[in-house]
């Protein structure tokens, strides 16, 4: 199967109509400070400085009434969409229901976690231009490192689990919206994109990515991530 765009278009696709309830905020987490600015806002500030963007949609959810309080980059590759569901795969396809009325069914679409702020818009480039002639697509993921315990009802450990082969999946997750819009319609039930275009019999390719590439999830995560950031500011000086 090949389905080369000769002249494709690549778009962002940011979910971020969650609560985060497990940071234990009464703010959503992608709106938590982090270096004076709430997190999306360093995601956001990550994908504009990739080029080869040519869209940004944001998922809130229909209700949210945090982002108006705040100031965002005046740029145009940036839409907001008010269409966010009950899951991260109903945001998506919702979203993409919306996308699907302004761009191509060949569209490659970069679905990329709200909370993780650190990511590189040089690996989103790398990422991009590996990607641009594949037949299906990929995802950012890390090789784990650590040995993997599966735990019985007891809390006890049942089972150890062979890490040879054993990827941490990343965002973005990049793949064409056609593609991705019917792979989800077909199964709702997912936690990501690649699982979506897994059940319906395709292999998305792994591209190396790394640890600082993580979502901000705990309290103690936006300590890490202030860390990352600062250096990162502080190397561009």
């Amino acid at each position: 199967m090949t389905l080369i765009n000769t002249n494709p278009c690549f778009h962002a696709l940011i979910p971020a109509a969650g609560s985060g309830s497990r940071m234990g905020s009464e703010l959503p987490k992608q709106y938590i400070d982090l270096l004076g600015r709430p997190v999306i806002r360093h995601t956001l500030d990550a994908l504009l400085a990739v080029e080869s963007l040519s869209r940004i949609w944001v998922v809130l959810a229909p209700d949210d009434i945090h982002w108006a309080r705040y100031e965002w980059p005046a740029d145009s590759r940036i839409t907001v969409l008010r269409c966010g569901g009950a899951t991260r795969a109903e945001s998506v396809a919702n979203a993409l229901q919306e996308v699907a009325l302004h761009a191509d069914a060949q569209t490659w679409m970069l679905v990329h976690d709200a909370a993780r702020a650190c990511v590189s818009p040089r690996l989103v480039a790398r990422m991009i231009e590996t990607l641009a002639d594949d037949p299906v697509g990929g995802l950012l993921a890390v090789p784990v490192a650590d040995t993997l315990k599966r735990a019985g009802d007891d809390g006890r450990v049942a089972q150890t689990i062979p890490r040879a082969g054993m990827w941490q999946a990343q965002t973005p997750q990049m793949f064409r919206l056609a593609m991705l819009r019917d792979a989800l319609a077909a199964h709702p039930e997912v936690t990501d994109e690649a699982g979506a275009i897994e059940a319906c019999g395709l292999s998305p390719r792994l591209i190396a990515s790394d640890a600082t590439n993580f979502k901000v999830t705990f309290p103690d995560d936006l300590a890490m991530a202030a860390r990352l950031l600062g250096s990162a500011a502080e190397s561009t000086k």
